[in-house]
């Protein structure tokens, strides 16, 4: 294992990043456990919300986990009516995912106190500071193109 430069290491990143990490969790998870269910419950309420009539192959993509991952969480969301499943319009091997009026609910209510905070956590920034955090979230998830910014509003260096 090489050597590690702890210098290097932004060890107050990292733990602002846990910090955050865990209470911006706090609020849903609280919500969650009151009704049995957990954070992948969670993940799949919100991206079904957030793109009804989406293949269940899309979900598997979008939450990078395998099917027997999903398959009981999914089947646990059918049964409680936060969820619907439907066979494609014109491909009837296509299974699509739609929220109930339930689903919509949970997910409103797991994604307000999570809005909130990050409302309160940016309320003073300037719309250039917001698409900064946006762009500073997208490269830790290593995928830096859906925020491209416009040349002109690059400084010398090519920030912001």
């Amino acid at each position: 294992m090489p050597a590690v430069d702890e210098a290097r290491i932004d060890f107050e990143t990292i733990e602002l990043l846990f910090f955050a990490y865990r209470d911006f969790l706090s609020d849903p998870d609280a919500i969650l456990d009151k009704i049995d269910m957990g954070r992948a419950h969670h993940r799949v309420v919100y991206f079904v919300c957030r793109q009804p009539g989406m293949m269940v192959t899309d979900l598997l993509d979008t939450l990078q986990i395998t099917k027997q991952s999903l398959a009981r969480v999914l089947k646990q969301l059918i049964d409680m009516g936060y969820i619907r499943q439907m066979a494609g319009a014109k491909d009837r091997r296509q299974r699509r995912l739609y929220p109930t009026l339930a689903g919509r609910e949970l997910a409103l209510a797991l994604s307000e106190p999570q809005s909130r905070r990050i409302g309160r956590a940016m309320e003073d920034f300037t719309p250039e500071m917001r698409l900064a955090v946006k762009r500073f979230l997208e490269r830790m998830r290593g995928r830096d193109t859906s925020l491209a910014v416009p040349a002109h509003d690059l400084n010398e260096r090519g920030d912001l």
